[in-house]
């Protein structure tokens, strides 16, 4: 990946190199994408009120891609996308936002925006054993130490015990949060050990048009005409997770995949979910439980240990 990035992201990478390397910056951007991510849960939430959840789903990576597009005809940096750049536009595309998103959209119709974030974003159960598996990655004594305590926050806040099986529409809607996950961790391997010709920034508008295309398609087949309500409110909500939580996000933590590795990018992204059960807590008044408080620590635990392990590792 070239080392300088096209605007949006001019002013970070413009810092003098001595002050901040492409570890450093891969981690800025992954941080700013946490936060912004974890917000997006209540406001999906929100969204839903007003149009259906394929159709959002497409009216997310149709204004996200619009905007990227945009951006890069104005600059001079819109490329189109090589050979080499097919396999990533179509797993990036087609598994981490298509399916991912529509998959997280529509359970969360039936579950509360902090829980939806919690599950979807259980990817190292998925990335990190096939990453020390299949790709010989190795994880010190501390990465493993925080990664466990990542993963035992996870259980607290998702225990399979108290779940009604009973209860088919739960037990579906949690299945495909779940699947959605899974789908993004095989995304994050490939962004990891697949090299492209381009920036993850210059395939970016490609791989949401990719996204956009068959969602609409299924939108229309599934739910009908365009089912949107049309108000202010909706069209706030989608300028945030279009431009903002989608056009910005997706480059900013698939910048970050190609400098990090696959495991501390799945253990990081922990952070999501902490911040989206208190984004939801706080704007939708979703109760807040002792699980919930002491799986939030452990994930923040756990990502403040692999971070220290990572450090170490690296001196």
């Amino acid at each position: 990946m070239s080392s300088r990035l096209p605007s949006p992201l001019a002013p970070i990478a413009a810092l003098p190199a001595p002050l901040l390397s492409a570890r450093a910056r891969g981690l800025a951007l992954l941080l700013l994408a946490i936060v912004v991510w974890g917000c997006n849960w209540p406001v999906m939430k929100a969204g839903l009120d007003h149009v259906t959840p394929i159709w959002f789903s497409a009216l997310r990576f149709a204004t996200g891609g619009l905007c990227l597009f945009a951006i890069q005809l104005a600059t001079g940096t819109l490329k189109l996308p090589t050979r080499r750049d097919l396999p990533l536009l179509a797993s990036v595309g087609l598994l981490q936002m298509m399916a991912f998103t529509a998959l997280g959209a529509i359970a969360m119709t039936q579950v509360t925006a902090g829980r939806s974030a919690v599950l979807a974003y259980t990817t190292p159960l998925w990335v990190a054993p096939i990453a020390v598996l299949a790709f010989g990655e190795r994880l010190s004594r501390l990465q493993g130490a925080g990664l466990m305590l990542g993963l035992a926050g996870l259980g607290l806040l998702f225990n399979p015990l108290a779940m009604d099986w009973h209860d088919g529409a739960a037990v579906q809607t949690n299945l495909m949060l779940m699947a959605g996950s899974f789908l993004w961790g095989m995304t994050i391997l490939h962004l990891r050990y697949y090299r492209a010709d381009s920036s993850a920034y210059q395939l970016a508008p490609w791989q949401m048009l990719v996204a956009t295309v068959p969602l609409l398609a299924l939108a229309y087949g599934v739910e009908g005409p365009f089912t949107g309500d049309g108000s202010r409110a909706l069209w706030e909500i989608v300028l945030f997770v279009g431009p903002l939580a989608t056009a910005f996000c997706f480059c900013a933590v698939n910048a970050a995949s190609m400098s990090l590795s696959a495991t501390s990018m799945a253990t990081a992204m922990l952070g999501v979910p902490l911040i989206g059960l208190a984004a939801a807590t706080l704007f939708l008044g979703e109760a807040l439980s002792l699980p919930l408080v002491a799986g939030g620590l452990c994930i923040v635990g756990g990502i403040l240990v692999v971070s220290l392990g990572a450090r170490s590792r690296a001196r």
